[in-house]
């Protein structure tokens, strides 16, 4: 009897993920779209999006009976983002970043074959009318996933990435190509990223390491081809956000060496100061 309880509950759960997961693009459903994308019975969909309203994990519309995510889950991914270690770290100098830019900053961690953004702040000149935190993109056309796949092997960037498929004709197409790219993170402390992964946008990124060494985050700053104008800001750009990257490090208890770019500024391996890279 307790192993039926115990199947009959995993169940229940599985069910109520899958009501949830079918409002994954932000839009309101009906009980009837809520029913083709989750693949369940129009009874079980209606008992379970009830429940679900109950917990303030959905909201229903009054006037128009359309359903929407709820504020309950609001309320967990705030919590869920406070217990993040890199997003404690990184905030407070993200946001700085992206007050004096007037450009984008996002943080990203990989998981599960993917860059998947833990926070963004916006600029003046890069608004946006949603978040991206929670979102995923995928590693090989991002600054962020170029610079998240420092330290693996090219064996096990295949096997993380078996295909490399293209969203432009930007897009790395191939994993020798992908290889040395990396390879260029790993030389110069950074990556950029041109319209790989949609048109009219570039971004600059750099590596986040732990108390390790090891990198577990990255941080971009992006923005429209104008904003960026990597033809005339990318060393500008590329200290900056090598330096912040630093300063996340830091708050995650990264002693090692700075890394810094190579245009100008200090050579690689040099002495760390105590606010970060120069």
């Amino acid at each position: 009897m307790a192993a039926e309880q115990g199947t009959s509950t995993n169940q229940s759960v599985e069910r109520a993920a899958a009501v949830l997961a079918a409002f994954h693009d932000g839009r309101p459903l009906r009980v009837a779209d809520v029913v083709a994308r989750a693949g369940l019975g129009q009874s079980t969909t209606s008992r379970m999006l009830a429940t679900l309203e109950a917990l303030e994990y959905v909201e229903r519309d009054p006037e128009s009976g359309l359903y929407r995510l709820g504020t309950g889950l609001i309320t967990l991914a705030g919590s869920a983002l406070n217990q993040h270690p890199v997003y404690r770290a990184s905030r407070p100098h993200a946001q700085e970043a992206a007050a004096q830019l007037g450009l984008g900053v996002n943080v990203s961690v990989l998981h599960r074959g993917t860059v998947f953004y833990l926070a963004n702040y916006e600029g003046a000149l890069a608004p946006k009318a949603m978040t991206l935190a929670g979102q995923r993109n995928a590693l090989h056309a991002t600054g962020m996933g170029k610079c998240l796949l420092v330290g693996t092997t090219p064996e096990e960037r295949r096997a993380l990435l078996p295909e490399l498929p293209r969203f432009t004709g930007r897009t790395v197409d191939g994993h020798r190509e992908l290889d040395a790219q990396v390879e260029l993170v790993v030389a110069r402390g950074y990556a950029t990223e041109v319209e790989e992964l949609a048109l009219g946008r570039a971004c600059v990124a750099a590596p986040i390491r732990d108390a390790g060494g090891e990198v577990v985050a990255a941080i971009s700053i992006s923005g429209s081809l104008s904003a960026i104008d990597l033809d005339h800001r990318e060393a500008e750009l590329a200290g900056r956000v090598i330096e912040t990257a630093d300063e996340v490090s830091t708050a995650l208890g990264y002693t090692g060496p700075a890394v810094y770019p190579p245009h100008g500024g200090p050579a690689a391996g040099a002495p760390r100061t105590s606010g970060g890279a120069a």
